[in-house]
């Protein structure tokens, strides 16, 4: 789970209390100070952290700055700041983040290639990272990088809303979704249509797809082009994914249709397991093809139904992760979908009656 901790050494005396009370509210993991006044009296709910060049006999979480191994070594606290600003402070950075159960790190230059050498020094470690940022923006980087990013940040905010504003970036996570197995009931070739490729900026893995529907009710889990296809090269990147009018699902539990989707818009990539990420698009590829439509049933006998390329190499995923190409589906095969439990205004959720067909 990540995290962060607010840092008052810098926020505006006139700001200061706004902050601390926005941190208690929006459930930040710790606040650091200089100073042990701002951290008397905090809910034990919060971290409060000291932050300090020596050691001081404290009840709140002492972090001393640290600049060289023999301090390191001679640490009297499990938990040290160290500034990045060479190979050197880089290489005890590392260490630290090996050893000790925090550690925080700044670092000096925009780069972030330290950040990511410190990270794959600590895999493994069951210590914290945290990672000093100077804005929104620079947290929501760190908290990526490899894959992994830092355990947690520490930012300066300017005012309260940038503590509000970080906790729902940590609330960003993208959650699992349920998937069902859903029985093919019929095949229908329709002729000449407009499909859609979603090509994105990220590598699928070959248990990975997005979920399209042309009922927001239902989405079947269509197959990347991870797997080797003759007579083309694998596109990781890209999913053949249906005609323009199909809904795809993305984050919030919002969707859109494929028609909609541009260079930046976001979708959610799903593997045969539910879990999800999103991810971003980087094109999406409108041609006419002749296409097919795959009708299916949930156990609950939800009714859902995709429109489809009708060629051989666009494949869709089965129970297990199994790749099923879409011209070879016959009734009674299984597929892995997804039944939504509320209809659809403008991409968003809403309880009311809806009927499509």
């Amino acid at each position: 789970m990540k995290f962060a901790w607010i840092d008052l050494r810098t926020v505006p005396e006139d700001q200061r209390a706004a902050v601390v009370e926005a941190a208690v509210h929006a459930k930040i993991a710790g606040i650091v100070s200089d100073d042990p006044a701002p951290l008397e009296g905090l809910p034990p709910t919060i971290t409060r952290v000291l932050l300090a060049d020596s050691f001081v006999d404290t009840p709140h979480l002492l972090t001393l700055v640290v600049q060289d191994e023999d301090q390191l070594d001679r640490l009297p606290v499990s938990s040290a700041f160290v500034e990045v600003s060479d190979d050197r402070t880089l290489k005890l950075a590392c260490t630290s983040a090996q050893r000790l159960d925090h550690t925080v790190v700044a670092f000096t230059d925009p780069t972030k290639i330290p950040l990511e050498i410190v990270i794959a020094a600590a895999s493994g470690s069951p210590g914290k990272l945290i990672t000093v940022v100077g804005d929104l923006v620079e947290a929501a980087i760190v908290l990526e990088v490899l894959e992994h990013g830092s355990d947690g940040v520490l930012m300066a905010p300017r005012d309260a809303t940038d503590v509000f504003k970080l906790a729902r970036l940590l609330e960003a996570t993208s959650p699992p979704l349920t998937l069902t197995t859903l029985t093919v009931e019929a095949i229908t070739h329709n002729g000449l249509g407009d499909r859609v490729c979603v090509d994105t900026a990220s590598h699928f893995r070959e248990d990975e797809g997005i979920l399209v529907g042309s009922f927001s009710s239902g989405f079947v889990l269509c197959c990347s082009e991870t797997h080797p296809l003759p007579y083309m090269p694998t596109r990781p990147f890209r999913v053949n994914a249906g005609a323009l009018h199909s809904y795809v699902l993305g984050p919030a539990n919002r969707t859109n249709y494929l028609s909609e989707l541009r260079s930046g818009s976001k979708v959610l990539a799903v593997d045969a397991e539910g879990r999800t990420r999103e991810i971003t698009v980087g094109r999406a590829k409108l041609e006419s093809r002749p296409m097919l439509t795959i009708t299916a049933r949930s156990p609950e006998g939800v009714v859902v139904d995709l429109m489809v390329q009708d060629d051989w190499h666009v494949r869709v995923l089965g129970p297990g992760g199994k790749v099923l190409n879409v011209t070879e589906l016959r009734r009674g095969d299984e597929l892995l979908g997804h039944i939504a439990t509320e209809q659809r205004h403008v991409g968003l959720p809403i309880g009311e009656f809806c009927r499509e067909s």
